[in-house]
């Protein structure tokens, strides 16, 4: 069974930074898709950013420019470096990869923005 280990969130004042790590070890890891998500309480859960196998990124508008989004095929590992952090941006945040019709998420992790 394919696991996915994310670390990282925590508290942070407005302003500030906190990187996401995602990693595996039972897959192919440079040949699928990575998006990071999040779902803040009463909302839906939104695709925060994305990169293709080949590298492609593409970020959700409301944190192009703040969020950047990467992956190391090395160490199987993904990652979200978030900068400017605001209160909104409170949620938690799961990693998903894709292959197809497979999907393999995280269990979530926790970022709270404090103002």
């Amino acid at each position: 069974q394919v696991q996915l280990v994310e670390s990282g969130g925590g508290l942070v004042q407005a302003g500030g930074s906190l990187r996401l790590s995602c990693g595996t070890s039972r897959l192919t890891f440079s040949l699928y898709a990575i998006g990071w998500y999040r779902q803040a309480p009463g909302n839906q859960r939104e695709l925060v950013a994305s990169i293709t196998e080949g590298g492609t990124k593409n970020y959700a508008d409301s944190v192009k420019g703040r969020f950047t989004i990467s992956r190391d095929n090395t160490k199987n590992t993904a990652y979200l470096q978030m900068n400017s952090l605001k209160p909104e941006d409170t949620a938690v945040y799961y990693c998903k990869l894709n292959l197809g019709d497979y999907d393999f998420w995280g269990q979530g992790t926790q970022v709270t923005v404090s103002s």
